[in-house]
């Protein structure tokens, strides 16, 4: 008896939402990792966050767009709504958050359950990151920045030159 047509699955899509201000190496890893187990993934840049923000949704998006450019299955947006409200929007079935420690864990947690209140059809999953991008985060990476310090071995060199051009221009 034959098998037939191998079974098509629905197309297995993710959101990975941040303010990427700007998107370092941890990012990047969570991406990539992302991409492994999902069909598509959405890199969603949030417009608005409640944040001092050093680049533009533009900029942002530019630099996210460049960063992923060889990973085939993954997409950059921008948005301004709810996270919940976008993940339906564009048809993810799962937000990927990455966890650094306990802190992240708490924070996360809550906007989790505070999704899966809105829409119970919507899983979060969170993705421990990498031991060497651990210590990462977009404000520490600005700070050292804007110090003058070299951040190569944090971000991607596109974001590295637009780091040193924005603060340049905002001596």
């Amino acid at each position: 008896m034959s098998e037939g047509p191998p079974r098509s699955h629905p197309e297995r899509v993710a959101l990975y939402p941040g303010s990427f201000d700007p998107i370092h190496n941890g990012h990047r890893d969570m991406i990539e990792r992302s991409a492994r187990l999902f069909d598509r993934v959405i890199v969603a840049v949030f417009d608005r966050p409640d944040k001092r923000l050093l680049f533009s949704t533009e900029e942002r998006v530019a630099m996210v767009r460049d960063v992923v450019s060889s990973i085939e299955n993954v997409e950059v947006d921008s948005y301004s709504m709810l996270t919940v409200d976008y993940a339906v929007a564009c048809g993810a079935q799962a937000v990927v958050r990455g966890l650094r420690a306990s802190m992240d864990f708490d924070f996360e947690f809550q906007i989790a359950l505070m999704n899966r209140h809105m829409n119970q059809d919507l899983e979060a999953l969170f993705l421990m990151t990498s031991v060497e991008h651990a210590h990462l985060s977009s404000t520490l990476v600005k700070e050292i920045a804007s110090h003058g310090r070299n951040v190569d071995d944090f971000v991607p060199p596109v974001v590295a030159s637009a780091l040193r051009r924005k603060i340049e221009e905002n001596a």
